[in-house]
């Protein structure tokens, strides 16, 4: 059944023959996507900050936003199209504060990341896979299970909890199995371990691993044991009544754990290299991978790149090509990986610096946003971009569900968005080669 908007002005149908105010109110198809917008960005400040309060951080700023931002949707409060586009905005300054927020939070328990090569193949020993983005939860979890002969691995976007000191120092968390969060019920069907949904990015599971899973925090599936607070003691005694994994190598490493603090280290020589041309350009490539056919295109993207181009990374849509050698520069790796979607704050502080570095505008840096999509918490780190001026980003492999023809125009006119076409076509736009 199609469900009809109500016009709250001139109580008829919205649009209808009896509404007379709809050029005036705004209520209509525009208004109602600019409000999905916000609520998204809301949910993914929302991810974020329940990350820092599990870790002991708050601010009242970011509370206060969120309320007001969220009951600002309600029906018969806000008709103003162009408050909720200032709204977007705002949200997307209260983002950048808020993963500043949950950096602090992360280094100060765990101390800043440094880079680390990841294995990706097994241990002899049981075993239990932890997915999600909860570096709190990994944490009890590796207290719990340290000598047991229990290895843990991380799974997705826990991949760069391997970079921290504080969670490294614990021998058992000895690699990273899988890739992207949507191949979860392959590879958990095939690995006989327990596992830990910690966050979202969770599928419902087959049957043939419902048993063996178990959720925490926010995270719920039907069926599945979920666990509230940290006592992990039952995923605990799952793991070592299953079979033990075989020792097997993975076919590479993967290497993680590039902080703002790491790369700044290297800005000197970084800016040496780029003045005498040995690096034309930098890349931004990654966000939320989903399985679709044109998200094979940031692979070859990166494949294709020359040899005189750094590729920074970050969220789940790395795992396209991060398991790809693209060697380095004098010692500065070509292939960068700053962390989780949350690090999209290190990719920002690196863009400033450089900026700085250059005497220069974000915007004039030899360096370009090719972003992969996905709904959930990249709207939010969307319009934290946006909220910096950034402009010009590549965005794929479609526009966000909520953008219709007149907000795309709006995006066009003020930030420059463009849709990905081809990598060769790209890269020649980019690089005017």
């Amino acid at each position: 059944m199609a469900l009809e908007m109500f016009c709250y002005q001139c109580s008829q149908a919205a649009g209808g023959t009896g509404c007379t105010v709809m050029g005036v109110c705004g209520k209509g198809p525009t208004l109602d996507r600019l409000q999905d917008n916000l609520i998204y960005t809301l949910k993914g400040i929302s991810a974020y900050y329940h990350h820092a309060r599990e870790l002991g951080y708050k601010d009242e700023e970011i509370a206060a936003f969120l309320s007001r931002g969220l009951y600002s949707t309600l029906t018969n409060v806000d008709f103003d199209p162009q408050h909720f586009v200032e709204l977007a905005l705002e949200a997307g300054k209260m983002n950048i504060r808020v993963m500043k927020l949950l950096k602090k939070a992360h280094i100060e328990n765990y101390g800043e990341p440094t880079p680390v090569e990841v294995e990706t193949g097994t241990r002899k020993g049981h075993a239990i896979i932890v997915t999600g983005h909860n570096l709190k939860a990994l944490e009890e979890l590796l207290k719990q299970t340290e000598g047991k002969g229990i290895n843990v691995y991380t799974h997705s976007e826990m991949l760069p909890a391997h970079g921290y000191p504080g969670l490294r120092k614990y021998k058992h968390l000895a690699g990273n199995l899988g890739k992207a969060w949507f191949d979860q019920k392959e590879l958990f069907e095939k690995i006989p371990a327990a596992i830990l949904g910690t966050s979202n990015c969770v599928l419902l599971p087959k049957e043939s691993y419902r048993d063996r899973m178990f959720t925490t925090s926010v995270a719920r599936l039907p069926g599945v044991k979920h666990i509230e607070g940290f006592d992990y003691t039952a995923v605990v005694e799952k793991a070592l009544s299953l079979p033990p994994l075989e020792e097997k190598p993975g076919k590479y490493k993967l290497v993680t754990g590039f902080s703002t603090g790491s790369i700044l280290g290297l800005a000197d020589k970084i800016k040496d290299l780029v003045n005498s041309g040995k690096i034309r350009h930098f890349f931004l490539v990654g966000g939320c991978d989903a399985p679709l056919k044109g998200s094979t295109y940031y692979r070859e993207f990166v494949k294709m790149l020359p040899e005189d181009t750094i590729v920074l990374t970050l969220a789940c849509g790395k795992f396209r090509f991060n398991d790809l050698d693209l060697g380095d520069i004098e010692g500065i790796p070509r292939l960068i990986d700053l962390g989780q979607c949350n690090d999209s704050i290190v990719a920002v502080e690196i863009a400033e610096k450089l900026a700085e570095l250059f005497g220069v505008g974000i915007n004039d840096l030899p360096l370009t946003l090719v972003l992969s999509w996905m709904e959930q918490k990249a709207v939010a780190i969307l319009f934290s971009l946006f909220a910096l001026g950034i402009k010009g980003i590549y965005l794929g492999p479609v526009f966000p569900a909520w953008v219709n023809g007149e907000i795309l125009q709006v995006l066009k006119e003020n930030f420059d968005i463009r849709l990905i076409s081809t990598p060769e076509e790209d890269i020649k736009a980019i690089l005017k080669a």
